[in-house]
């Protein structure tokens, strides 16, 4: 190949090239849309909120609810706030709320809430019951199919200062029933009203 064969060549794939870059540019434009840069920045990033919030995974924690309709000490600086008990579709009942260390020192000592659970939830609230003391029935934390608890889980340590998520899941107690009666190993019994 001749030295001029090969500059036409190579100025016919620089002008391609070229070609393609300003397609290609051209079709990453705003589309017709007249919403300014920052103001599709801005609604890019609200719709990116809005969907971690409702995509949260299950582990995840929502937003703190202000009620709270029991609170009761444990060993060590640790406290157990309960903000919500309501019944759910399909006959269950969810106990929501937080555990705290209020204590100075990481706390350590999880092990004894998961109760008689063995290895299928690990370190978890799997310990804890209700009463229905009308009904005279006691209540243990649901499972899955795999045995592993409905509730809260990985619960090695809480730091010092540290609020972790609390989430349990029971058989709903009859309509009757307007409140039951929460034990978590180590911490003391708490009242707490049914809602729905």
């Amino acid at each position: 190949m001749s030295t001029r064969h090969a500059a036409k060549v190579r100025g016919g794939v620089a002008a391609v090239a070229a070609a393609v870059l300003a397609i290609t540019v051209a079709g990453c434009g705003t589309g017709g849309d007249d919403k300014p840069k920052a103001a599709q920045d801005a609604s890019s990033a609200k719709s990116q909120g809005d969907a971690s919030k409702s995509q949260a995974p299950s582990g995840t924690p929502k937003p703190t609810p202000t009620e709270v309709l029991a609170t009761v000490n444990g060993e060590a600086g640790m406290t157990l706030t309960i903000n919500r008990a309501a019944r759910d579709a399909g006959g269950f009942l969810t106990v929501e709320g937080q555990l705290k260390n209020t204590g100075t020192a990481p706390y350590v000592n999880t092990a004894p809430w998961r109760g008689n659970e063995l290895n299928a939830s690990g370190v978890s609230v799997a310990g804890v019951t209700l009463v229905d003391k009308a009904g005279k029935k006691r209540y243990y934390v649901l499972r899955d199919t795999d045995g592993r608890c409905l509730c809260t889980t990985g619960l090695a340590i809480i730091e010092a200062g540290q609020s972790v998520p609390f989430f349990a899941q029971f058989p709903a107690p009859p309509t009757s029933a307007t409140e039951v009666e929460m034990s978590l190993p180590t911490f003391a019994t708490a009242t707490v009203k049914i809602s729905g």
